[in-house]
């Protein structure tokens, strides 16, 4: 019996209890019911606290239903024990076969097991990294990388629409100190002062100088400075938003849309957004200056869209993006922003309420901020790239330590908290390095597999009702809280939840393995509990693969 499948049960028990009259409630009032892990596992196998949720509306105390319930649901030939606890927690204890069970659902579910419909017929737009192409992704963007393609998985496995995008920050000043610092690069003069330097300037302003050669035209470090800035601007963005795909899409990150900033001005999308919130009542013109009243939605002052002197500020590009997005059918978007962004939250949310949406977790416009990131090695930390010359970027990291490692090691901790990583310790082949911790246990149920299958044990018998020592049952009660874990990060945008997961069950295989035997000994001969073992074995070989999925992490067979 699975989670869903207890939850289902107990939802009808009330259902049925309703029917007979001994329950004063609509069944249509009934929530989903909730089964969690209890913090003692001398408390049984699941709790659930619906009781507590219903009495007050059924006119009866917690206490009450819950015993009324618990006559109901200890009836089923699955549930071993039901024990009310304190003002009406019902403690649920499986027998040994219903919760044995679960072995073979996850083996015959394969990667279906612990994905989900809850958001079916939704359509997530999930920007993520976003870095503007005016050099390599530094370790805080690869951060980005990891966290959003693993939550985009994640929220696929929950049923959802989801639509990866790149913003391409091709407009803007930056992109000028870009051109202008390639220009200098490639005469042999200092960058500009508020330019870019690094190893990949000089790359970048040769290709582009060899690339012009070869088609035949001049050298444009030769050109006026007007016509060189545009030569050096045109090719020199494109070849470094090329690098960042490749150096993406190695990083097994791809997107589905590379939207340009440029097509907002271009298109005229600005300034049709600025009329829809002009319909909307929120535009006002102050000081020469086009403003929206954002204060009207919880900002903590009004917004300049269109300055005094006619230009675009930055955030009417931001308006008219968010608008395309919501007009090619997003109805959630969600933007993972670095940590100097922090102040674009007030801005965002009230711009998404000036058009009548809602904004925060789950709504239409989501904002989710993360730390920095930060590289040690033997206790020292990291400072530079030798490529980049005064930022750790993404290629330094995943030489260093592998695109596993690294991916893992970026995703595994809360997104909102600042992360330091050790390069010894994910290069390292011991227990205390967590992907190599999680890798092994895979790879160790692959192994088991190959020496079962050397000693005749196949998977043609299973008795879930073997599955009752107690290294069975903390292992079955991990398994079966994987499908619970997938939708909590998926809700809560929280990719770190699995590996955190992941770890976990690593450790309970790793400490089932030591005592539990799925291969005869010497001569004796193949039992039904070396053969119903093996079943276990794989269906934690097949969550630890669909978690590291996931994250975008291997699951290697051998190591």
């Amino acid at each position: 019996m699975t989670p869903e499948d207890l939850s289902a049960f107990i939802r009808t028990s009330l259902e049925q209890a309703i029917a007979a009259g001994e329950v004063n409630l609509d069944p249509a009032d009934l929530p989903d019911v909730k089964v969690e892990r209890p913090r003692s596992r001398e408390h049984g196998d699941w709790a659930t606290n619906v009781a507590l949720q219903l009495a007050k509306k059924a006119g009866t105390n917690p206490r009450a239903l819950a015993e009324l319930l618990k006559g109901r649901i200890a009836g089923s030939e699955a549930i071993a024990a039901v024990d009310i606890a304190g003002p009406g927690f019902m403690n649920i204890t499986l027998n040994a076969a219903a919760a044995g069970e679960l072995a073979r659902t996850i083996v015959e579910a394969g990667e279906a097991y612990g994905t989900a419909n809850v958001l079916a017929g939704s359509t997530i737009n999930l920007e993520y990294v976003s870095a503007n192409p005016t050099g390599p992704i530094h370790v805080g963007g690869a951060r980005w990388a990891a966290v959003g393609d693993s939550l985009s998985r994640i929220l696929k496995a929950s049923g959802a629409d989801v639509v990866r995008e790149y913003y391409f920050n091709d407009h803007g000043a930056q992109i000028d100190r870009f051109s202008k610092s390639l220009l200098a690069r490639a005469r042999g003069e200092e960058a500009p002062e508020d330019g870019y330097g690094g190893q990949y300037i000089a790359d970048i302003a040769q290709q582009v100088i060899a690339d012009e050669l070869a088609a035949g035209r001049p050298d444009p470090a030769g050109l006026d400075d007007d016509a060189a800035r545009e030569v050096f601007r045109e090719r020199g963005v494109n070849l470094m938003f090329a690098a960042i795909k490749d150096e993406m899409r190695d990083f097994r990150v791809e997107f589905d849309v590379y939207f340009h900033e440029d097509s907002l001005h271009e298109s005229g999308a600005v300034d049709a957004a600025i009329a829809r919130l002009d319909e909307q009542g929120v535009i006002f013109k102050a000081d020469g200056a086009t403003w929206i009243r954002t204060t009207d939605f919880g900002d903590d002052k009004d917004r300049v869209i269109i300055k005094s002197d006619g230009d675009a500020a930055y955030f009417a590009g931001d308006i008219a993006y968010y608008l395309n997005k919501r007009e090619r059918g997003a109805d959630r978007v969600v933007i993972i922003l670095g940590a100097d962004h922090h102040g674009y939250i007030g801005r965002m949310y009230a711009m998404a309420r000036a058009f009548g949406d809602t904004a925060g977790l789950g709504e239409n416009l989501e904002i989710l901020i993360g730390q920095l990131v930060s590289l040690v090695r033997d206790g020292e930390p990291v400072k530079m790239s030798k490529r980049a010359g005064t930022i750790v970027v993404l290629s330094d990291l995943v030489e260093a330590a592998g695109v596993d490692a690294a991916r893992y090691s970026l995703v595994r901790a809360a997104m909102d908290s600042p992360l330091e990583i050790d390069l010894g310790l994910i290069t390292s082949n011991t227990n205390e390095n967590p992907v190599y911790y999680v890798q092994y246990a895979h790879a160790r149920t692959c192994a088991v597999d190959r020496n079962a299958a050397e000693h005749g044990v196949r998977r043609d018998a299973f008795d879930p009702a073997l599955l009752d020592g107690e290294a069975d049952e903390e292992l079955l009660a991990t398994l079966a809280q994987y499908p619970v874990i997938v939708a909590q990060a998926a809700e809560l945008r929280e990719p770190h939840r699995v590996a955190r997961y992941l770890e976990e069950l690593a450790g309970k295989y790793h400490s089932w393995y030591g005592i539990s035997r799925v291969t005869p000994r010497g001569d004796d001969p193949v039992s039904p509990v070396h053969q119903t073992r093996l079943w276990l074995n794989d269906a934690t070989g097949q969550v630890l693969c669909n978690g590291l999925a996931l994250l975008g992490v291997s699951a290697p067979e051998r190591m």
